[in-house]
This record gives C-alpha cells, structure tokens and sequence, in this order.
C-alpha cells in the first residue's frame, strides 16, 4: 500500500494545477467522513444524489456557506459567472472531505470550458476520490466519470501523453472486468511510442510498486529518473521501491530527496 507521500505524487502535475485552478488547498478536510445512506447503495447514483445526501450532514455554518455559493450560482447570467461559481463550489466541496461531489462541479466547469486542462482537472478529481472510496456504487460513479473526462482531454489533445498515463492509472485503481490487464497494455503500449518519455516510466513504476515488483519498479523509476531528473514524483516513489527492496542506503537518499521537494 503507497504511503501517504507516495498518494500525494500519484497526480502532483495536476493537483497542483487544481490548486490554482480551482482556488483551495489540495489536502481534504480531517473532518470525519459522513455516513453514506442507504439511497447511495443502489445499482446508479448521480451528482445530484450526492449533494442532496452530503447536505444532509452539514452544520448549519456549512448550509449557510453552500447557499450563498448556490445563490451565486443561480445569479449568473454568463458561461463565464458560472464557471467561476461552479469552480469555487467544487473547491469548497473538496475541502469538506466530498471529493466526488468536487469532481461532479469540476466535470460541470469541464463541459463548459471543453479544454484539455479542464478536463484533466475533472479527471485528477475523481481519481482522487476514487482511490479514497470504498463504497462500490461510488467507486463506479467516481471511475466511470474519471474516464470520461480523461478520454475527453486525449480526444481535445492527442498529443499530450501525460493524459493517456493518467487514464492508464484510472485503469490500474478500477480496471474493466472483461481486460484487467488494460492499465499494462496501455503503458506498454506508450512505452513503445514515447520511449523517452518519463511519466509513462513513473506510471510502470507505480504499477510494479502496487503488485509488489520492487526490482522491476527500480529500473523503470531509475530510468524516469534519467530522462527527468527534476521531476518531483520520482525520488519518493524510488525511496518507497528500494525500501521495500531492503537497500536502506538508496532509499533514506531518496526518502530525503523526496522531503526537500
């Protein structure tokens, strides 16, 4: 299991640009996660049925600031009022901890904007809550939608690989029952068209790190670390890869090197 430095690398590029993109702090409240009611525990579920179900357990302080970001909402009279309304509600819906509530007002700026940034961010979104839920209906809310947006990103810029890497990591946290393999064959696949391309090596490398193939996970970090020596994401997934590996030497440099980013 990926340690928590290790999670918080797994889509640094984008969440940073969440962070400026949509106005708040990358890191969820610590509030303790709501209850899910029994309405989220059928075959579908919807955006609007998870707002309507996070409301339910809202103080009064959280209420009062969510309907002044929905009057908000309501007032706008252009694409642009509310674009901002929308990435300001999904800001502050990520930081009450309801991130596939976040990803819903995210994928709503992303169909109005249609850019590939956008998209991605919608993406990064629910991958995040996907990796943080564990309620099956959510999982597929949260996967299908984090799909969608990265196939809408490829599609907007088919020249970008770091999107079709992070549709490869949805894959890998909720691979499709009829190709579970599908995550490897598409990193394999831009292995071979982008050789030198290091985030298609950081994703093998995550890949290998989650199934537990240390040695493998090192020489595909080691060469990301080779074509990207600056790229925040590596040292601290090589720090975890030779710890487990049992070299400690490699792995406190790498842990040290991962701390100074």
């Amino acid at each position: 299991m990926l340690n928590r430095a290790q999670y918080l690398t797994l889509f640094a590029a984008l969440l940073l640009f969440l962070a400026l993109y949509l106005g708040f702090s990358t890191t969820p409240s610590t509030q303790k996660k709501v209850e899910r009611s029994r309405a989220l525990q059928g075959e579908r579920t919807s955006l609007e049925q998870l707002q309507n179900e996070a409301r339910a357990h809202l103080t009064a302080t959280q209420i009062s600031a969510l309907d002044a970001f929905e009057q908000t909402l309501a007032a706008a009279e252009s694409d642009t009022d509310r674009i901002a309304a929308l990435k300001k509600m999904s800001g502050w819906w990520y930081q009450q901890g309801q991130i596939p509530v976040a990803g819903g007002l995210a994928e709503q700026v992303a169909e109005l904007e249609n850019t590939d940034t956008a998209w991605s961010v919608a993406g990064a979104t629910f991958y995040n809550a996907l990796r943080a839920e564990q309620n099956a209906v959510l999982r597929a809310f949260c996967g299908d939608h984090a799909i969608k947006a990265f196939e809408s990103a490829i599609s907007l810029r088919p020249e970008h690989v770091e999107h079709r890497v992070n549709l490869a990591l949805v894959y890998a946290e909720y691979p499709p029952k009829d190709n579970p393999m599908k995550a490897v064959l598409l990193l394999r696949e831009l292995e071979s068209k982008y050789p030198e391309n290091a985030a298609v090596y950081n994703a093998l490398g995550r890949l290998a790190i989650k199934t537990g193939q240390w040695e493998r996970a090192i020489q595909r970090l080691e060469k990301a670390m080779l074509l990207d020596p600056e790229n925040p994401n590596t040292p601290c997934l090589l720090a975890r890869a030779y710890e487990e590996a049992g070299n400690k030497t490699q792995a406190a440099a790498y842990a040290a090197r991962c701390q100074a980013q």
